[in-house]
């Protein structure tokens, strides 16, 4: 038996499985790096969401849970990053893997659970990825673990099996198939047909293809004609490339499995160099795919014609029943919490939506307007600067650095922030404060303290050719740093009719 048939549809070679386990404990560490340039705006006790706040909140279970709830200090909220970080690199090496993927994921699951304001769909990718990495044997070989077995066997002879079929493998193999699915059928099903050919005003490719330098070569290179041809590829992509690779995979078609690799590949790092805030979005998408890679490396193509050597990845009852039953109880918790669950528990102060929240429906439409944000505020010498891009001076003008897009003047995590306005009372202080002292804070020249500011979110249509209507604004919040002076911040947009303006409903 070649490499193909059943246990390659649905098993995975320890080389690929390897790859799995490097690519996301690297891209794992790369997120949480990144992640301390956030944790005193949104996960110290002096930031945006303080525990006295969210503490209020949640229920028993979810506070149980969030390790990073039991304390709102920087130092605490360091350590903890710290030690994520660190798991990360020894799950990316194989050392400790299984139990580094175990902490990794539930150090990732607690993360998440301190501000679900700011959670979007990589860390949905990382949350589920992580799940599957704690029941896989990831560590077999180009790891540190094997590394030290080989050293304690002393060259005893130890054959790797060239195919691990698991619960674990299959149930992954799944989770990417209802990824694609879930999306592909989104677009497919979009009411203003935003992804087919026939999209009016504009398919979705022309509006989203316009956010970064890249995506305005792409435009010139495709023209507006050429992008209406390649959106509804999109959709038939996501919907056909899974069953794609399964089909290679039990021909033992090697080819076929490469060619749905490269493309689904090529979308995501296209979504990447495309929309802004989604490279590392991108790469994690793609380290799923490596469950489907051939078998790599040297004696890859003997291992593909041993007949005797694909096994279970661990053929006792007692291994595998454990997680088939952890597996059918996370997926029938999530089929429970998309269809039966009240609204009661689909709310943050519950775990169950931050948990098992398994939708991955985006970019269903084509993008209708950009939207950025601006924020003018007057200091105690009467000077007038922007808040929220931090600069000394005011500019009504849309952003982008050589292309407009939709994101806001701090990019990563920041991007949540606008859209947290409807907060009110406490919670709605301790959000929009903090702007104010962490202006303070970074100028603390005399007569440079903050009064107040005004929150604008503005909007322009998505036009043909790279067009863009008029600008709109809505004021989103105007706040006072001080008890004092209640006059109206200067620095307002140019005039405009205000019949423009949109509601908080179009936002």
């Amino acid at each position: 038996m070649s490499w193909s048939g059943l246990g390659a549809a649905l098993g995975a070679p320890p080389t690929s499985l390897a790859l799995y386990r490097i690519t996301l404990g690297t891209l794992l560490f790369a997120e949480l790096f990144l992640r301390f340039n956030y944790l005193h705006p949104f996960y110290s006790d002096e930031g945006t969401l303080p525990m006295r706040l969210l503490g209020a909140e949640i229920d028993p279970i979810y506070r149980a849970v969030c390790l990073h709830c039991y304390s709102g200090s920087m130092l605490y909220e360091q350590v903890l990053l710290g030690m994520q970080c660190a798991a990360a690199l020894c799950l990316a090496a194989g050392f400790c893997t299984r139990f580094m993927a175990i902490v990794s994921w539930f150090l990732y699951l607690s993360l998440t659970l301190r501000n679900t304001w700011l959670a979007f769909i990589l860390d949905r990718y990382f949350h589920y990825l992580l799940f599957y990495a704690m029941l896989l044997p990831l560590g077999d070989v180009w790891s540190v673990d094997s590394w030290l077995s080989s050293k304690e066997k002393k060259g005893s002879s130890s054959e790797q099996p060239s195919m691990i079929v698991s619960v674990a493998t299959v149930a992954l193999k799944l989770q990417i198939f209802w990824i694609y699915l879930d999306a592909g059928y989104g677009k497919f099903t979009d009411p203003l047909k935003g992804w087919t050919y026939g999209a009016d005003p504009l398919p979705a490719l022309d509006t989203y293809a316009r956010h970064t330098i890249a995506a305005r070569y792409l435009y010139a290179a495709l023209g507006p004609f050429g992008l209406r041809l390649l959106t509804p590829t999109v959709v038939w992509v996501e919907l056909g490339v899974v069953p794609m690779a399964f089909l290679g995979t039990w021909l033992g078609n090697s080819t076929l499995v490469w060619t749905a690799i490269g493309i689904i590949w090529s979308l995501h790092l296209g979504i990447a160099a495309t929309i802004r805030n989604t490279v590392l979005l991108g790469l994690v998408a793609n380290c799923a795919w490596c469950i489907f890679l051939p078998p790599i490396g040297a004696g890859s193509i003997e291992n593909r014609n041993q007949a005797t050597n694909t096994r279970s990845a661990c053929t006792d009852i007692r291994c595998q029943l454990p997680i088939l039953v952890l597996v059918a109880s996370f997926v029938a918790g999530s089929v429970w919490f998309e269809t039966a669950s009240n609204e009661c528990n689909q709310s943050m102060k519950h775990i169950w939506s931050t948990l098992l929240h398994n939708r991955w429906n985006v970019f269903v439409g084509a993008e209708e307007y950009v939207t950025w944000e601006i924020a003018p505020g007057r200091l105690e010498d009467g000077a007038v600067v922007d808040v929220w891009g931090q600069k000394n001076y005011v500019d009504w003008d849309m952003p982008g650095s050589g292309a407009p897009c939709t994101s806001t003047a701090r990019p990563g995590r920041w991007r949540s922030f606008p859209y947290l306005a409807e907060l009110e009372g406490e919670s709605g202080d301790a959000l929009w404060s903090y702007l104010c002292r962490q202006w303070d804070a970074n100028n603390p020249q005399p007569r440079k303290r903050l009064v107040k500011f005004n929150f604008f979110m503005l909007q322009a249509d998505v036009l043909p050719n790279m067009g863009f209507s008029a600008t709109r604004k809505r004021l989103i919040q105007a706040y006072n740093c001080t008890a004092a002076d209640e006059d109206t911040v200067e620095g307002e947009p140019p005039k405009h009719d205000e019949s423009s303006d949109v509601s908080a409903e179009e936002l």
